[in-house]
């Protein structure tokens, strides 16, 4: 699954003290939501080059605050600020075009710029370009070369790149065959309330892969899922409960009902 996640850092610092000043003006004003005020300072500073306000000039046309929506725009001042090295930019020219917005769809070059941002440690952009590599959208399908994307992203703490990650070690794809480490993965994605974690580790404890084979904990897991929306899990732990006592299942709700409240620090026996 792909995260449409467009980066929202607006920046605070520029070196020069009046166009500093000026910044600071645009950003009091995007912060009071007169966004056309916010666009009148920082437009200035987008056009004499500073990659700050070209930036949130970008997010200004891509979510069409203060000014009409405009892909094409955004997809200018982004790229503006791309072309400086600014990472959260390199992102978003890369989400444009990976989802056609303002340009035509182009699957290779968001794999350029995704690349330039997940270099510099961005996480989302690690996470997307891992995408582009396991379906071999852009470039080469390379399991191995998107395992090592998915897993920078995952040791950030990126739930969606911990649960492909799961998935790569689940089937053997980039890394040998790994239930325990399939499981280590959708464990810490669903305890971040992923729910398609929680339905896959609901089925390693249904299966007995990578952990001892447990109904209990995979009815509270399928539960859990089900709770967040995954019908899939809802499927499963209503074909589980057929295999369970009343007591059993009864056990499973209790854990279930901890798990959430305590947010998911308390899962399980």
């Amino acid at each position: 699954m792909k995260k449409l996640t467009i980066a929202l850092a607006f920046l605070m610092t520029i070196s020069p003290p009046v166009a500093a000043q000026d910044f600071q003006k645009g950003w009091a004003a995007f912060n009071a939501g007169d966004f056309a005020t916010a666009l009148k300072e920082w437009k200035p500073l987008a056009e004499a080059g500073d990659e700050n306000a070209q930036f949130n000039v970008g997010t200004l046309y891509d979510f069409g605050q203060g000014v009409p929506q405009d892909d094409a725009e955004a997809v200018k001042w982004y790229r503006l600020a791309a072309e400086q090295g600014y990472a959260s930019a390199q992102f978003n020219v890369g989400i444009m075009y990976d989802f056609g917005r303002g340009v035509p769809q182009d699957y290779k070059e968001a794999v350029k710029w995704y690349r330039l941002a997940a270099e510099q440690g961005d996480a989302t952009a690690q996470y997307n370009l891992g995408n582009l590599l396991n379906n071999g959208q852009g470039v080469p399908q390379d399991y191995k070369e998107a395992v090592k994307w998915y897993r920078l992203a995952a040791d950030q703490g990126h739930a969606s790149a911990q649960y492909n990650l799961g998935n790569m070690y689940k089937n053997g794809q980039g890394v040998p065959q790994d239930y325990k480490e399939a499981v280590k993965w959708y464990r810490l994605a669903a305890e971040q309330g992923y729910a398609f974690a929680q339905n896959n580790l609901g089925l390693r404890y249904d299966n007995g892969q990578g952990v001892l084979q447990d109904n209990t904990m995979a009815h509270m897991w399928y539960n859990i899922g089900s709770a967040n929306g995954n019908e899939l899990g809802g499927t499963n732990r209503d074909k589980i409960s057929k295999e369970m006592t009343p007591a059993a299942i009864e056990k499973a709700q209790v854990m279930a009902r901890e798990c959430m409240n305590s947010g998911y620090t308390k899962c399980g026996y």
